[in-house]
């Protein structure tokens, strides 16, 4: 069961979009196989963002996702060139 959501959000031209969508679709399952609790993995696309949602076990998890070499070696390094600011992340405990 989700006990926490990490959300990113990210500022992506929408001629970067497709990019984007490519780089969350070539780490969404290692994202799953070999982060600890990890248990979700969405992309939410509106007009003015795009937004990640991780589903998590525990909010330890989610922070040590943030620690983790996927995300920063891997997954930050190739969206770093699409973003127009720096990303919005927030961890989020459900109720």
């Amino acid at each position: 069961m989700t006990k926490a959501y990490l959300e990113i959000t990210l500022q992506i031209k929408d001629t970067d979009r497709a990019n984007a969508a490519g780089i969350y679709q070539k780490y969404k399952a290692p994202f799953l196989e070999t982060i600890k609790g990890a248990l979700s993995k969405e992309l939410l696309v509106h007009v003015e963002n795009v937004q990640v949602l991780h589903g998590f076990d525990s909010v330890e998890s989610a922070q040590q996702y943030l620690g983790s070499e996927l995300f920063n070696k891997d997954v930050v390094l190739s969206l770093k060139p699409l973003l127009q600011a720096s990303p919005d992340v927030k961890i989020y405990t459900v109720a």
